[in-house]
């Protein structure tokens, strides 16, 4: 039997819309990275914060969770109980995850919104 998370062929077209917005972000990450390692007068301020999901389904949270991992000075390091737990390289990282953009991003790609 193939159930719906199995093969998520319903991701397809929010995906298209994800995907490219998803590549914007590694890359302005990237470059934030790439700035706070080559400017001694830029701080890193490891952060630990929850992120708290508006996903309901597995599926959902764990894109969500490797979509943060995957922008370059984030990475997800739990998720239980309808939250994330991050590690940020920078206060400035965690406060742009904590906006939200990400979130609902996922949320309408699931089709959960």
């Amino acid at each position: 039997m193939i159930d719906h998370e199995g093969h998520p062929i319903h991701l397809t077209w929010g995906a298209i819309t994800y995907l490219p917005w998803l590549i914007k972000e590694i890359i302005k990450a990237n470059i934030d990275v790439a700035r706070r390692i080559l400017s001694p007068s830029l701080n890193i301020t490891p952060t630990l914060l929850r992120v708290k999901v508006s996903q309901t389904s597995d599926l959902g949270q764990v894109i969500y969770a490797n979509s943060i991992t995957l922008t370059p000075g984030t990475i997800s390091v739990d998720v239980a109980n309808g939250e994330i737990l991050v590690h940020a390289l920078s206060f400035e990282g965690a406060e742009t995850l904590m906006e939200g953009e990400m979130d609902r991003r996922v949320t309408k790609m699931v089709g959960e919104n």
